[in-house]
């Protein structure tokens, strides 16, 4: 990833996912109810994505030789159940390969662990439930994730909101939109801490009041 691509990664991640997404025209989410083992957490990365074969998590090993710094490590397989892909020793590997963070379609397992090790994930679940090793699965293949489809290099995006993907083609329009809508969100919310109300700013009560008076 060249310098001028980590800043756009950098400026999109500071953004936070709900901007990107709303910036984005509200595409890009990446729809699961997904828990932050660390709260407060914002990162983004280039994705690097292991489909493994089902309850199975060697294609998780075999990713990690292809990871680089500063990517985000996507896990996923077919039916997303709550078996483990991801633990403290894989967690180990991912950290010591400059991982910016990691997305768990499925479950993670030694949690206080990885707290502690400052790692952050994002997970479906947390389970015990120990996978195979028996399949070998696929490993920077396109997935579809919460109804997003994100393809090796695609800008993964994770926060306390959940995460969103945009497109490897779509970084330079999408900081750009994202700027443009951080700068009207910013005069907005000094028109609101003047005391202007939204409901009178966006036409609302005079149209609830129309309503009220009915057809003339």
């Amino acid at each position: 990833m060249s310098g001028q691509e980590a800043a756009a990664v950098r400026e999109l991640a500071e953004a936070a996912v709900a901007t990107v997404y709303e910036a984005a025209g509200r595409s890009g989410l990446i729809d699961l109810d997904l828990e932050p083992l660390l709260p407060g957490a914002r990162v983004g990365g280039p994705a690097r994505i292991a489909v493994c074969g089902q309850d199975d998590n060697r294609a998780v090993h075999e990713v990690m030789d292809y990871l680089r710094p500063g990517e985000v490590l996507v896990l996923a397989m077919p039916d997303p159940r709550p078996v483990a892909l991801f633990g403290d020793l894989l967690a180990t590997q991912a950290q010591q390969r400059g991982a910016a963070g990691v997305l768990v379609d499925a479950s993670v397992r030694d949690v206080a662990d990885l707290r502690a090790m400052g790692l952050p994930v994002w997970t479906r679940w947390r389970r015990v439930r120990g996978a195979a090793k028996a399949v070998r699965g696929s490993v920077d293949v396109p997935v579809v994730l919460g109804g997003t489809s994100v393809a090796p290099r695609d800008v993964v995006l994770l926060d306390d909101d959940g995460a969103a993907a945009v497109p490897a083609g779509r970084i330079e329009a999408t900081v750009a939109a994202v700027r443009e809508r951080i700068a009207k969100e910013d005069g907005l919310r000094e028109r609101w801490r003047s005391g202007e109300l939204r409901y009178d700013a966006y036409g609302l009560r005079a149209e609830d009041e129309t309503a009220d008076r009915g057809p003339t």
